[in-house]
């Protein structure tokens, strides 16, 4: 699921205390929903084995716009400026040059009785056919929000506005654009964005962003919970393309399943002068694919680099790698809970539409 759809703000304090005199490591650190051990670079697994120099650039946004808790840490600020004014030459570079600055911390639940594996999960910003109006099979539309969105808590489910007129009059003039598959529409508002290729009067096309820009204040509902709880699926088997698999067998009970989930996202578009560019996420920074994830703030505040331990989708492939915690989402939640940026395109949807994979996480801190 995208991590845009519901933001909230991150603890004011996250920063562990300074090492005791004479300990050969710092001490534990406990959050507001989690807490941080000690660990040591060895601890990590694959630490000297990930290309680090990926993520660099991801590390040099995040400093561009550091947020006011880490702003608040000594160490921060400056250790901001020396990246930003730094290119390291490869990836061993990199990791020495971490390892020089910060201390890693294993991240554990605040219950030392929970299990101390989390839950790693994919998302991704969908790329999408569209028409600026309504033509041939492009007739769902994709709104801005309404004018009075501010003022009616909540606003209209789904089911209301496909039934009620005064929802209907309230959208009317808010489209932005129109797509051929009611489960694309959804999708986008799943993940929170997405880009749209627009066909051009000439015959060209042209790509826009589409941002979340605000949801109708329903509670999300998932919709492959509702499949399995119709008995349509098997629990474990509600990925994205089994979804998808499902509609096209059963298309006239499409408008049931929409239903199921109340909440509608709308948005906002914006340029994309550039196309590697990656949506922002609750920070406020681009995106970087397979090295931004969400995560749940009052665990890891933004800007914080983490080192992830899971397993590629549908198999055992170790995904070992430095990222940085730049966005979140209502669904994050959790001390050892990520959610993994993929990217863009066929293969992003493929593999963030299948993870659900075992996590470990150590996050970086400055000494």
């Amino acid at each position: 699921c995208a991590a845009v759809s519901m933001r909230t703000s991150p603890p004011a304090e996250m920063r562990p205390a300074a090492p005791a005199s004479g300990s050969a490591l710092p001490p534990a650190s406990l959050h507001p929903a989690s807490r941080w051990e000690p660990a040591a670079w060895t601890d990590l697994p694959g630490w000297d084995s990930d290309r680090t120099r990926e993520a660099w650039l991801a590390l040099q946004r995040s400093c561009e716009r550091l947020p006011a808790e880490l702003r608040a840490a000594p160490a921060w600020p400056r250790l901001c400026q020396q990246a930003l004014r730094h290119q390291p030459t490869d990836d061993a570079a990199t990791r020495a040059w971490l390892m020089q600055r910060f201390n890693p911390y294993r991240v554990l639940p605040l219950d030392a009785a929970a299990a101390a594996e989390g839950l790693a999960t994919g998302y991704f910003e969908p790329l999408i056919d569209a028409s600026r109006a309504p033509r041939g099979a492009m007739r769902v539309p994709l709104h801005a929000p309404p004018a009075d969105l501010a003022t009616r808590k909540p606003w209209f489910t789904r089911a209301q506005i496909e039934s009620l007129p005064v929802a209907q009059a309230a959208l009317r003039g808010r489209e932005i654009a129109y797509v051929a598959d009611p489960l694309d529409a959804l999708l986008l508002q799943i993940q929170g964005s997405g880009r749209v290729r627009l066909t051009t009067a000439d015959g060209g096309t042209q790509t826009i962003r589409l941002a979340f820009a605000g949801h109708n204040d329903q509670p999300y509902r998932s919709i492959g919970r509702w499949l399995i709880d119709q008995g349509q699926i098997k629990p474990g088997e509600a990925s994205w393309p089994a979804i998808r698999d499902w509609a096209r067998r059963f298309p006239n009970r499409v408008p049931e399943l929409l239903a199921a989930n109340p909440r509608v996202v709308f948005f906002r578009e914006e340029a994309l002068p550039d196309a590697q560019l990656g949506p922002r996420g609750g920070q406020g920074v681009a995106l970087t694919p397979e090295r931004s994830i969400a995560v749940d703030t009052r665990s890891l505040p933004y800007g914080s680099p983490v080192w992830l331990d899971t397993t590629e989708p549908l198999s055992a492939t170790p995904l070992r790698r430095l990222v940085l915690a730049q966005d979140t989402g209502s669904a994050i939640t959790g001390a050892v809970r990520a959610d993994y940026f993929w990217g863009w395109g066929e293969r992003a949807e493929q593999q963030a539409g299948r993870m659900k994979q075992a996590l470990k996480m150590w996050v970086l801190w400055p000494k």
